[in-house]
């Protein structure tokens, strides 16, 4: 008989790809991944003459930039950032974000569109301390939907 528990997903994994025009696919793995996250605005409207109730029309729908984060690792996410540095005749990319259960394989899988490097930066580096330097990527985009 199938388990019938439903226990949800570990935060244990995820996986980045990037598609560029200008490099062939960058890949990273990264231990938390955040801005995933739709929001539509709400603009009331009040009609002339009908004063006991204000209209609800939806308004512009905003992404949150993606935020990505992991151990100091490859140059890979790096250089493709460093080539934002002039934008000039780029293109925005397309990614997918996928997270993986203990095993490596994808349970959930997000892609974004447009979408270019905005951030990136690496934790203090200290030899005072015993932490692992955290490298951050940010992204900005024009969309984001549940593949």
């Amino acid at each position: 008989m199938p388990d019938p528990r439903k226990d949800p997903f570990l935060a244990f994994c995820f996986k980045v790809t990037i598609k560029d025009a200008n490099i062939s696919k960058a890949t990273g793995f990264f231990k938390s991944v955040g801005g995933l996250s739709i929001e539509t605005e709400v603009i009331d409207y009040r009609e002339g003459g009908v004063n006991d109730t204000t209209h609800k029309l939806l308004g512009a729908t905003k992404w949150k930039n993606l935020t990505f984060k992991r151990g100091f690792g490859g140059f890979e996410l790096a250089t493709w950032r460093e080539g934002w540095l002039n934008p000039v005749g780029k293109k925005r990319s397309t990614g997918t974000i996928e997270q993986l259960d203990t095993k490596g394989a994808t349970v959930a899988a997000w892609t974004f569109v447009g979408g270019m490097p905005v951030k990136w930066e690496v934790s203090e580096l200290d030899a005072s301390k015993s932490e692992i330097s955290i490298e951050t990527l940010e992204i900005a985009h024009h969309g984001l939907t549940r593949s």
